[in-house]
């Protein structure tokens, strides 16, 4: 487990109140309170299928860390997704019911655009980067950004595509992410979804105009739809 404190800067401390973000879209369960840059709480715990266990357990002591409470928040930022559906689904009712208890705003944060915000402050300015996860055997979500001064812009939108049509695809920025299969030279494996510190700066810098209190329609953005598929033996297979 790492656990991250921001450098207090006393005399420049941002008094407004914090942001929790939660990151559960991949192997990753991350939480972070975040006021500003010069003050933040980070928690993250990387294990596969471990969200439902470590999830709660992280969000509290995150705010314990912050000595605060859900109803000092001013918002939950969660990735949205795509990911995985399992993890989605358990990130977005955690921020949902947290927020509905509190009676703040759930910010829905697009994991890939959060991502690509991340590598922004650590990639050269315009770097091209490919975000390519698994979806399935044979399925990957895709999107290409280009690097922007600390930010990006979509050079493709967010797409669902087979493994085969992504072999034939000629890419030549970076790619990142968890494609599960023959690696390019230029891949870069196991970064395939942001830390919650860079969910809460996609907040900060974009997600005002996305806040709802409509929490019963909010959902993950999965992109794919979720089957539930019949096994012979009739177990259900998910």
């Amino acid at each position: 487990m790492k656990i991250i404190l921001g450098n207090f800067i006393l005399k420049n401390m941002n008094e407004s109140k914090p942001i929790l973000s939660i990151e559960t879209s991949q192997n990753l369960c991350s939480v972070c309170v975040y006021y500003a840059d010069e003050k933040f709480y980070e928690m993250s715990f990387s294990f596969k299928n471990s969200h439902a266990e470590k999830l709660f357990g992280i969000i509290d002591a995150v705010l314990n860390l912050a000595s605060i409470r859900p109803n000092d928040l001013d918002a939950i930022g969660v990735s949205a997704g795509p990911g995985s559906f399992t993890g989605l689904r358990i990130g977005m009712a955690a921020a949902k019911g947290i927020a509905y208890g509190a009676k703040i705003a759930v910010i829905p944060v697009p994991t890939f655009e959060a991502l690509a915000y991340q590598l922004s402050f650590y990639l050269p300015n315009e770097s091209e980067v490919i975000i390519v996860n698994k979806v399935n055997s044979d399925e990957l979500y895709l999107a290409k950004f280009q690097i922007k001064s600390n930010s990006y812009i979509f050079v493709n939108n967010l797409e669902l595509i087979t493994r085969n049509e992504f072999s034939k695809r000629n890419y030549t920025g970076l790619l990142f992410g968890n494609s599960g299969f023959i690696e390019p030279v230029n891949f870069c494996k196991n970064i395939s979804s942001p830390n919650s510190l860079y969910v809460a700066k996609w907040c900060k810098a974009f997600g005002d105009s996305l806040r709802t209190f409509d929490y019963d329609f909010l959902e993950p953005n999965y992109l794919k739809n979720f089957i539930v598929k019949e096994r012979k033996n009739g177990h259900k297979n998910y």
